[in-house]
């Protein structure tokens, strides 16, 4: 007994994994049936290549969490590597926020600020793609391809993840006025030093790790010497003109003000800080499909989000500071911190069912980076099923799965256009049935490794347009036995 799920209501909801269940379905008992659905999209056209960026913050206070990134991208390539076929065609590159004290509008980097560790200096690091010179990795990036034959063609030797860790190992002494967002763009902008990385075709993914927010300036005035507008040369000038606050904060004198701010934003008019808009009309443009486009964060959390006076080191005089989001502990028992990512924050949000953000403020940053490869599988296209399904008629013999499947042309755009594909009438041998095209479940333990080892397929969709998106929802439990089996006595 099958029941549709309310997919036109589901359509374009920002989904990865499990969502909650349609408050309006009526599914037959038991009731755990009505828990939660596992949303699928799975392009027609498979696309194994992958492009991705991680622009990693190398200010003074990120040797901790640069450390941590290091210790757990193990889980991310091992996510990866449950794609159905393995570990995609995969480039990895790493760039850092240190862009000197050149703004995005400047035609010249502006004068250079302070000494040591933290000076902005010339055009920093430029975009340009980091290896430390490393001997493990030939090249500008990583890039790690199966070929014809099914065989890997590296450009670096022992592990990847040695490989990662040493182009990941970007030193804590960049500029402490951080230019994350600005940095991904002047790496992707034809930036001929990273030739090659960026491929036409291949998916691009750009994760970014910091524990301040974005401050990629449109002109060096911002780092200045006219204190009397500007105020202290610290980094609090960011919040001060590229954040706007609702309540409490509605101009630069307010966001001055000492005391909790609300519903804060980037500051999209102004005249000393770049605009998130246009970063997001420029990521989407580097793609004939926006849906190419994946950008992810694991940064400081976006509240509380508050004004105090804090004397900077060195000083004791305090001045207007923005309060820590969070903090924690790490390995050697020092407290780490982080601010609120505002401007990294909205950015992420612009690219709806391609995006993810988790907090820095964690001692393993395994399951930020698991969020993330999870979520470039499902927009890879795995048809494994990671839930346990729910069986919604155990009176009917054979397990009885309750999904809706769809192919959508023009996914997310205006135009998008939805056909309903029926289930296959031939559930022994799909490939036979005279309803195609139709989708199945089936067993596929080779390919599947997690929940019931389960996969979707869908049989006679060849003359589907290119465009086109396969978008299921299934009903899965919400809670399971020791073996694996719905608990139908909740």
């Amino acid at each position: 007994m099958r029941h549709a799920v309310c997919l036109s209501s589901l359509l374009g909801i920002a989904a990865v994994g499990l969502l909650a269940g349609c408050p309006d379905r009526s599914i037959n008992k038991p009731d755990v049936s009505q828990g939660r659905v596992e949303y699928k999209d799975i392009p027609v056209t498979v696309n194994r290549d992958i492009d991705i960026l991680f622009v990693i913050d190398d200010s003074p206070s990120m040797l901790d969490k640069q450390t941590n990134l290091k210790a757990n991208f193990p889980n991310f390539i091992n996510v990866l590597n449950t794609i159905q076929g393995g570990l995609p065609n995969v480039h990895l590159g790493v760039v850092t926020s240190d862009l000197g004290s050149k703004g995005a509008d400047d035609a010249q980097p502006g004068p250079g600020i302070g000494t040591g560790a933290g000076m902005c200096s010339g055009n920093g690091k430029s975009g340009n793609l980091q290896t430390q010179m490393t001997p493990l990795v030939t090249g500008s990036y990583i890039s790690d391809i199966k070929d014809s034959t099914g065989n890997r063609q590296t450009n670096y030797t022992g592990m990847l993840s040695d490989a990662f860790s040493a182009i990941a190992s970007v030193g804590a002494n960049g500029c402490g006025f951080e230019q994350h967002i600005e940095a991904a763009k002047r790496a992707l902008n034809n930036n001929a030093a990273n030739a090659g990385f960026l491929r036409p075709t291949a998916y691009l993914a750009i994760i970014f790790l910091a524990d301040e927010d974005d401050c990629s300036m449109a002109h060096s005035t911002l780092i200045g010497s006219d204190t009397a507008t500007l105020g202290p040369l610290q980094s609090f000038r960011c919040t001060r003109f590229g954040i706007r606050c609702d309540q409490g904060g509605a101009d630069s004198n307010a966001m001055n003000q000492i005391g909790p701010k609300g519903m804060c934003h980037s500051v999209d008019d102004g005249t000393y800080l770049t605009k998130i808009p246009d970063y997001v009309n420029f990521f989407k443009g580097l793609k004939s499909d926006p849906n190419s486009v994946i950008v992810a964060a694991i940064a400081g959390v976006t509240s509380p989000f508050e004004v105090e006076l804090r004397a900077p080191l060195g000083s004791t005089q305090q001045i207007p500071a923005l309060t820590h989001s969070c903090t924690y502990t790490d390995a050697n028992n020092a407290t780490e911190v982080a601010d609120p990512a505002i401007r990294i924050k909205q950015l992420v949000d612009s690219f709806p069912n391609r995006s993810t953000f988790s907090t820095i403020c964690q001692q393993d940053l395994s399951g930020g980076l698991q969020l993330i490869a999870e979520l470039l599988k499902v927009v890879l296209g795995s048809p494994c099923v990671d839930g346990t399904l729910a069986d919604v008629d155990p009176n009917t013999p054979g397990p009885q799965y309750d999904c809706s499947v769809s192919n959508v042309t023009n996914f997310g755009a205006a135009n998008q256009q939805e056909t309903v594909l029926p289930e296959c009438d031939n559930l022994g041998t799909p490939a036979s049935s005279a309803n195609k095209p139709c989708w199945a479940i089936e067993s596929d333990p080779m390919n599947c490794s997690g929940g019931q080892h389960l996969t979707l397929k869908v049989e006679g969709n060849e003359g589907a347009p290119p465009n086109t998106h396969v978008i299921s929802y299934c009903v899965t439990c919400t809670d399971t036995n020791m073996d694996g089996t719905c608990d139908a006595t909740m």
